[in-house]
């Protein structure tokens, strides 16, 4: 009796120390985001072994694609061919609301190759069929390349145009090429990748779901939704290519949406980032002067910033300008995101923002592509309406796009959500406008979503349910992973 109790204790004392060493671990591997450091730690004790595991299968950051892409040398091209095209202070800009702006300036060009360019021409296209319209356009009069770069491409009606298109400019002889996500494409059939290859479209993959788990690389990933044509247009938002977007997805219907086609020298910094990623999944370097060509001065003058973040830079660049943006507000702050998950410091410059007399308004889904993370999203709503923001949620079908605006100095559109995912894991890319015509019409937009809108108010949110406080709450504690 006295050896089995022994045994059982010895066996506990050893089950309790593999314990204290795995959160041991988990904390020197995540001390620098208390939110993840929280929830690994929480998951690890819930289920003991197993938790720590899955942090050490998916957990793993990639470190630097530098080593990958040889040094690539499209920076140092970009910046010695433009300049004299880039803003040098605020009031270089164009905007007279952006002109005392220099603490806002520094920061948004702090980053090294951040640079505002001041020669471009912007479209805002909304929703799908404003932006495949235009993108199939492009791709038609392509001549020389055509550059795609999507995390979701999917077998299906949209995906089938483009299928046979891309195909038929590469029989023309026109470059193509095309990336998707690994994770995000995963339902994305191989014989529509056989097409696209037996018909001439150098097509590859981002990260495999084997090679990713593999690498222990699964939790990074590629959220781009970029396509550059011939190098002098370029399009980002929130669109992949799928038929969803065209408001054919029954659960969700209409699909509400924002994507941006630019065209002059903000494609440059579009087409660095789709360069670096062929590097990565297709190991082929390009030439940056064979993808980059020379605009001709005078034409448009709009000035734009390609702001671009990842697991593999240096602090959350994305974060950053958000954060610097929403600081310097002085009347309002719109923003739209379908999934709200945001970094702490970001939530705390809202709520102070709207105490301190400032319009804040909100607008999320009212449904949801995905049911946990909506959970998440409303974890956080009840601090803003205690805060004085006003919180909407889209009645009309799917809310998916992805906008800030912040007085009439500075608007963001791109692929990134308002998610410590995309602030922290994911490859994201975003066009920073400061045009007063383009933040004007942004401004329309939201203001025709806010009619489409139920606004919620802080009494009827603190009546709901326990269950549905206790699902918001687990799904506060998942958070750092949606």
């Amino acid at each position: 009796m006295m050896q089995e109790m022994t045994g059982w204790l010895t066996a506990a004392a050893v089950f309790f120390f593999g314990l204290i060493i795995q959160s041991a671990i988990i904390i020197g591997m995540e001390r620098k985001r208390p939110a993840k450091l929280a929830a690994w730690l929480t998951i690890s004790l819930l289920l003991p072994y197993v938790g720590f595991a899955v942090r050490m299968l998916l957990g793993r950051t990639l470190k630097s694609r530098d080593k990958t892409l040889l040094q690539y040398e499209s920076q140092g091209w970009l910046a010695a061919r433009n300049s004299s095209l880039c803003a040098q202070q605020a009031s270089d800009i164009g905007n007279v609301h952006f002109a005392e702006e220099t603490k806002l300036y520094t920061l948004l060009t702090a980053e090294p190759g951040q640079q505002i360019t001041l020669r471009n021409r912007t479209k805002i296209l909304t929703n799908g069929e404003a932006n495949f319209d235009t993108i199939l356009t492009s791709i038609t009069n392509a001549k020389h390349h055509i550059h795609l770069d999507y995390y979701t491409i999917r077998d299906d009606e949209i995906g089938r145009r483009f299928l046979g298109l891309l195909t038929a400019k590469a029989s023309e002889g026109v470059e193509v090429r095309i990336l998707f996500d690994g994770v995000g494409s995963y339902r994305l059939s191989r014989s529509y990748v056989k097409q696209l290859k037996a018909g001439g479209v150098q097509a590859f993959c981002f990260l495999p779901p084997y090679k990713a788990i593999f690498k222990r690389l699964l939790n990074n990933r590629n959220h781009s939704k970029i396509a550059v044509i011939d190098g002098t247009v370029g399009f980002v938002g929130g669109m992949n290519i799928g038929d969803e977007y065209l408001g054919k997805e029954k659960k969700l219907g209409f699909w509400r949406d924002t994507q941006l086609q630019l065209e002059g020298d903000s494609v440059y910094w579009l087409q660095e980032l789709f360069l670096k990623d062929w590097a990565f999944a297709a190991g082929e370097r390009l030439s940056p002067s064979r993808y980059m060509p020379y605009h001709e001065q005078g034409g448009p003058q709009e000035a734009v910033l390609i702001v671009s973040s990842g697991p593999d830079r240096s602090g959350a660049p994305i974060l950053e300008t958000m954060f610097a943006a929403v600081s310097a507000a002085k009347s309002r702050i719109y923003l739209t995101t379908p999934y709200f998950i945001p970094d702490a410091s970001l939530l705390a410059a809202l709520c102070t923002a709207a105490k301190s007399g400032i319009d804040v308004r909100v607008i999320i889904p009212g449904v949801a592509d995905t049911q946990l993370v909506l959970w998440a999203t409303l974890s956080y709503i009840e601090p803003l309406l205690s805060s004085g923001v006003k919180v909407y949620r889209y009645q009309k079908g799917f809310i998916h796009a992805k906008v800030l605006l912040v007085d009439q100095m500075v608007a963001s559109v791109g692929t990134a959500n308002m998610d410590m995912r995309s602030f922290h894991s994911n490859y994201e890319q975003n066009a920073m406008l400061f045009d007063e015509a383009v933040i004007a019409r942004l401004d329309r937009d939201f203001a025709q979503d806010l009619l489409d809108s139920e606004q919620i108010t802080l009494e009827s949110f603190q009546q709901r349910s326990k269950t549905e406080k206790l699902k918001e709450a687990i799904s506060q504690l998942l958070s750092p992973f949606l």
